[in-house]
C-alpha cells in the first residue's frame, strides 16, 4: 500500500519514545515563538502531524504548545494554518482552550480554522450556535469597512452537507434574505475603479465603470456569474458563492421543520444597486412573498438571465466552458425550484423548451443536454409535451456518437441510476435501447462495470431477454467494432502492413458490412441474433488481445450472472425454454478468447443446472437438442463443463417423476445416445492435439447411464456388461484414454459402486431416483418423528438461562 520509505517514516513515527517526543514538543515551542517562521518549522510541524496521525491512540499535547498551534491559524500563510489545522484535528483539545469565534472576530475566521471548529463541535446545539455567529456575521454592510466574508458561505455549505438538522427556521429565513440579495442587488459596477484620466488623474476623475458581457458588451440588466469586468466588489464575489451553493440549499433547507414565516419587510428595493431588468418585471409583488419563496423568484429570474447570457458569443474558449458549466447548474436549479412548487412549471417550460431547440443540433452540448432531460422527464407529464425527440437524443445519438466521451458517460450513467424508476414507468425507449447504451460498456469496461451491475436488471424484460443475451455475449466483438469505427477515421483507407488492418479492410468491406452495423445498431428489435456469426468471429480473430476487447471479455461472466439471476425471477416458462436452447446454440458460437470461453461455459453451466431444477419440465420440452449436444463427442473434449452439467441434468431429471410426459422411449433414446459418447471415449485415445476426457465427465456419463437403467430395468443389463468391461480392461494397467493413475482408479471405483448399486434394482432406484421427501427432508418440522424433540432439549441445554 505504501512504499518501502513511506512505511519506514510511519514505523519512526509509531517508535517514538514518550522521552524524545517530549524533546521535539519543547524544540517545537522554542521554534513557534520566533516572530517568523522558516522551513525548519514547516518540517517540524509536518513531523508532528505523521507522528499523531500514524498511532491508532489521540494524544494529548502540551498546554503550550496546543495554545501556540491555535494561534498559527490565524498566520498569514496558508500553509501554516492548514498545517496547524491538520495536527490539532488528531489530537484532543484542552480543557478551556476550545477554539472559537465572537461576533467580534468572525472576520479572522479561515477555512482551516473551520474544520477544526466543525470536527471539535460535540453536538447539534453547538453546530447551531456556530450557524447563528456566520449568520449574523453576514448582515454587516460595506459602510461598516471591509467585511471579508466570502469564506462564510462555503462553511455554511459543509455544515449543511454534514449536519442539516442543525439549521433552525431562523437560519433558513435569515440565509434565504441574504441570498435574494447577493444574487439579484449586486452592484453593477467593477471593483477597484478605473481610471479615465491618463497617468496624472487624481481620485476625483476615477468613475466607476460598468461590468460586461462575456462578448464584450455592457451588461444591460443584474450581475450573475457571467459578467466579465477588470476586478469585482465584495458583494459580487457572494454572488458568485450563493449561485454555487443554491441548488444545494434548495435541495437541503427542507431538514427544517416548517413554520409560518413574515413576510419580508426589511429586504433592499429592486433597484438597489443594479438596473431595472425585464425579467424582474413582477418583482414589487414578489417582495410580498415569504423567504423560501422569494427566493425561488429571484433563483428563476437569475437562471433565466443566465440563459440568456449563455447565446452571446464568448471571445475566449475557458469562458465558452463556463456558459456550458453555468447552464447545466442553471437548468438543475430550475428543476429544483419546480420541484418545489408545481405552478412554476408552466412559467419555466418555455426557457427550457426554447434552450433544447437552440442545443439540440450540436453534440458539444450534451452534457447540458441531460439536465434538461431531467427537466422533461419531471415536469414534461404536467406540461403535456412531447419528450420524444429528447429520448432520442440522449439514448440514440448521445451512445451513438459520443460512446468514446468519459465525461458523458459517466454523467449518462448516472442520471441512468437515479431515475431508473421514473424511466421504466415513462419512457418506453429505454428498456429498447440496451444495444446502444453497452456501447460505453464495450468501450470502456472498467470506468462503468459497476453503473451496468445495477442498470442491467431494469433492461431484462420478457420482449428483450433474448436478444440482450445475445448482446451480452457479443459485447468483445462490439468492443472490437468500436475500436475498428474508431481507427477508420483515423488511419488511410489503403495504407500496406500492420496486423490490424486485416480486421479493418474487413470493417470497410461492402460484404462484411452487415455484420458489423447489426452490432452497431442503436436499438433492439431487429433480430435477436445474426446468422453469419462465425464469419464475423473469423474476421475479428485479431482483435482476441485488444485491450479493450480483453477488459471487457472480462466484464461479461459477471454481467451474465446478474441477467440469469433476474430472468429466472420472472418465471415464464417459454422464456426458460429459450435461454436453455440459447445457451446450448451459443456455447459453439463465440469470440476465440480462452478464458473468456471458459468462463462462459462456467456461467452456462451453472445457471441451466438452476433452470433445470426451477422447472424440470424444460428437460423434456428440450430433449432433442440436449440430446443432440450429449450426444457430439467433440463436446466432451472443448465443452467439459458444460458437458458435465448437461449429462447431469438429463440424468437427473428425465424421469416420469419430474415430468408425466418422460415415456420409456425417451429414456431408452436417452440411454443410447450417452452409451455410444462413454463407449466412443473409452475405447480409444483421445483426437490428436485433445487432452485426454476429464475423470468429471467420465463418472457423469456412468452416473446418468445408472440413473436412466434404474428408471428401466431393461437398460440394466447393458449399463453392468459396460461397467463389468470396464474393470476388466483396467486391470491390465493404463489405458490410453487416461493418463493419470488416481484419476483411473477413482473412475473405476465409481464404476464398481454403480455395478453393486444395479444389482438390486429396487435399491438402485431409491438411491439414484430418490423421491422429493427424501431429497428435501423437513424432519425438524414433523410432529411424528423424534427429532423436534431433541432439537428443543438440545437448545434448553445450549440456552439456559
Amino acid at each position: 500500500m505504501y512504499s518501502h520509505g513511506s512505511e519506514s517514516l510511519i514505523k519512526q513515527a509509531r517508535d517514538i519514545q514518550e522521552s524524545e517526543l517530549q524533546k521535539f514538543y519543547s524544540r517545537l515551542v522554542k521554534l513557534l515563538q520566533a516572530k517568523e517562521f522558516g522551513h525548519e518549522t514547516v518540517d517540524s510541524l509536518q513531523r508532528l502531524h505523521l507522528i499523531l496521525f500514524a498511532t491508532k491512540y489521540t494524544r494529548k499535547l502540551p498546554s503550550d504548545l496546543q495554545r501556540r498551534l491555535l494561534a498559527l491559524l490565524s498566520a498569514s500563510a496558508e500553509q501554516l494554518q492548514l498545517l496547524s489545522s491538520a495536527v490539532l484535528r488528531e489530537t484532543l483539545p484542552l480543557s478551556g482552550h476550545n477554539l472559537s469565534y465572537s461576533q467580534d472576530n468572525i472576520a479572522q475566521l479561515n477555512s482551516h480554522a473551520a474544520a477544526l471548529l466543525l470536527s471539535q463541535a460535540g453536538s447539534s446545539a453547538e453546530l447551531s450556535s456556530f450557524c447563528t455567529q456566520l449568520l449574523r456575521s453576514l448582515e454587516s454592510r460595506q459602510s461598516e469597512g471591509p467585511a471579508h466574508f466570502t469564506h462564510i458561505l462555503p462553511i455554511l455549505n459543509t455544515i449543511l452537507t454534514h449536519s442539516p438538522e442543525c439549521l433552525t427556521e431562523d437560519h433558513v429565513t435569515l440565509l434565504s434574505k441574504k441570498l435574494v440579495d447577493w444574487l439579484r442587488y449586486a452592484s453593477t459596477t467593477q471593483g477597484g475603479g478605473t481610471s479615465s484620466g491618463g497617468f496624472f488623474a487624481g481620485a476625483r476623475s476615477r468613475q466607476p465603470v460598468p461590468i460586461a458581457e462575456l462578448d464584450g458588451t455592457v451588461a444591460g440588466d443584474f450581475f450573475t456569474v457571467l459578467c466579465v469586468g477588470q476586478g469585482f466588489t465584495e458583494d459580487q464575489w457572494m454572488n458568485v458563492y450563493s449561485f454555487s451553493m443554491l441548488r444545494h440549499w434548495l435541495l437541503t433547507y427542507h431538514s427544517v421543520s416548517t413554520c409560518s414565516i413574515p413576510a419580508d419587510t426589511d429586504d433592499r428595493s429592486e433597484v438597489d444597486g443594479s438596473v431595472v431588468s425585464i425579467v424582474s418585471a413582477t418583482s414589487s409583488s414578489s417582495r410580498l412573498l415569504p423567504p423560501k419563496e422569494r427566493l425561488r423568484e429571484k433563483a428563476f429570474q437569475y437562471c433565466q438571465r443566465l440563459i440568456e447570457q449563455s447565446d452571446r458569443k464568448a471571445h475566449k474558449r475557458t469562458d465558452s466552458e463556463l456558459q456550458k458549466a453555468c447552464l447545466v447548474e442553471a437548468v438543475y436549479i430550475l428543476d429544483c425550484v419546480c420541484v418545489e412548487d408545481a405552478s412554476l412549471v408552466y412559467r419555466i417550460f418555455p426557457c427550457i423548451k426554447a434552450l433544447f431547440g437552440r442545443l439540440s443540433s450540436d453534440l458539444s452540448f450534451a452534457r447540458v443536454l441531460l439536465p434538461i432531460a431531467q427537466f422533461y422527464l419531471n415536469h414534461g407529464e404536467m406540461a403535456a409535451v412531447d419528450c420524444e425527440s429528447v429520448w432520442k437524443l440522449v439514448f440514440g445519438r448521445f451512445p451513438a456518437e459520443l460512446f468514446n466521451d468519459p465525461f458523458l458517460a459517466h454523467e449518462l450513467l448516472r442520471f441512468l441510476r437515479t431515475n431508473l424508476e421514473s424511466l421504466q414507468l415513462r419512457v418506453p425507449q429505454y428498456t429498447r435501447s440496451f444495444p446502444n447504451l453497452l456501447k460505453f460498456l464495450a468501450w470502456d469496461s472498467p470506468a462503468v462495470v459497476d453503473d451496468f451491475v445495477d442498470l442491467l436488471p431494469s433492461l431484462v424484460t420478457t420482449g428483450t431477454a433474448l436478444e440482450l443475451l445475445h448482446t451480452l455475449l457479443d459485447l468483445p466483438c462490439l468492443s472490437a467494432t468500436l475500436v475498428l469505427q474508431h481507427r477508420s477515421t483515423c488511419l488511410p483507407i489503403s495504407d500496406p502492413g500492420g496486423r490490424s488492418h486485416l480486421s479493418l479492410d474487413a470493417f470497410r468491406s461492402p460484404s462484411d458490412r452487415g455484420l458489423f452495423l447489426f452490432l452497431l445498431r442503436e436499438e433492439a428489435g431487429s433480430g435477436e441474433t445474426m446468422d453469419r456469426l462465425s464469419t464475423l468471429h473469423e474476421r475479428l480473430t485479431e482483435a482476441a488481445d485488444w485491450p479493450r476487447v480483453v477488459h471487457c471479455a472480462q466484464t461479461v461472466p459477471v454481467l451474465l450472472h446478474i441477467f440469469f439471476n433476474t430472468a429466472i425471477k420472472m418465471a415464464d416458462e417459454k422464456l426458460l425454454s429459450d435461454l436453455v436452447l440459447v445457451m446450448l446454440e451459443r456455447s459453439s458460437l463465440l469470440l476465440n478468447l480462452p478464458t473468456y470461453v471458459k468462463e462462459v461455459h462456467r456461467v452456462f453451466s451453472c445457471h441451466l443446472l438452476r433452470l433445470c431444477k426451477l422447472q424440470p419440465s424444460l428437460v423434456v420440452d428440450q430433449s432433442h437438442e440436449l440430446l443432440e449436444f450429449a450426444g457430439t463427442t467433440a463436446n466432451v473434449y472443448n465443452k467439459e463443463e458444460m458437458y458435465t452439467h448437461v449429462v447431469w441434468v438429463l440424468g437427473e431429471f428425465l424421469s416420469a417423476s419430474c415430468d408425466s410426459r418422460c415415456s420409456v422411449r425417451l429414456i431408452t433414446s436417452c440411454f443410447e445416445s450417452l452409451e455410444a459418447v462413454l463407449f466412443e471415449i473409452t475405447s480409444s485415445a483421445p483426437p490428436p492435439g485433445s487432452p485426454c476426457p476429464a475423470p468429471r465427465v467420465v463418472t457423469s456419463l456412468m452416473s446418468a447411464l445408472a440413473k436412466l437403467a434404474s428408471r428401466s430395468h431393461d437398460l440394466i443389463p447393458r449399463v453392468s456388461l459396460f461397467l463389468s468391461k470396464l474393470r476388466s480392461v483396467t486391470r491390465g494397467g493404463s489405458v490410453a484414454w487416461c493418463s493419470d493413475e488416481e484419476d483411473l482408479v477413482s473412475i473405476v471405483t465409481r464404476g464398481e459402486e454403480l455395478w453393486s448399486l444395479l444389482k438390486t434394482p429396487g435399491v438402485a432406484q431409491s438411491v439414484l431416483t430418490p423421491s422429493p421427501h427424501v431429497t428435501t427432508p423437513q424432519w425438524h418440522r414433523d410432529t411424528n418423528v423424534s427429532m423436534p424433540l431433541q432439537l428443543r432439549a438440545l437448545t434448553s441445554l445450549t440456552h439456559s438461562q
